[in-house]
């Protein structure tokens, strides 16, 4: 199960750099990112309550970070639109 967090993980870190290198052309690039990283999110609730323990805290830190993520890409999405 560790694994499948890390590569959830590994993944949208992954997603995320590329959505910000191609983030220049389109938002919407950065809006499929967003998505990629909604989803990371929600297979790490999965893991983690299937595990029914907390992976000595890296679990609930790992989610954390993506939530940061997932709230950052919003962030840049409504700028690349003009939002702000």
């Amino acid at each position: 199960m560790k694994k499948m967090i890390a590569v959830a993980v590994l993944s949208a870190c992954l997603s995320f750099a590329a959505g910000i290198a191609v983030a220049q052309r389109d938002w919407r690039d950065l809006e499929a990112v967003h998505n990629h990283v909604v989803e990371a999110i929600h297979e790490m609730e999965n893991a983690r309550a299937a595990n029914h323990y907390d992976m000595d805290g890296h679990g609930i830190k790992a989610e954390e970070h993506l939530r940061a993520a997932e709230h950052e890409l919003h962030e840049a999405i409504e700028a690349a639109r003009g939002g702000r």
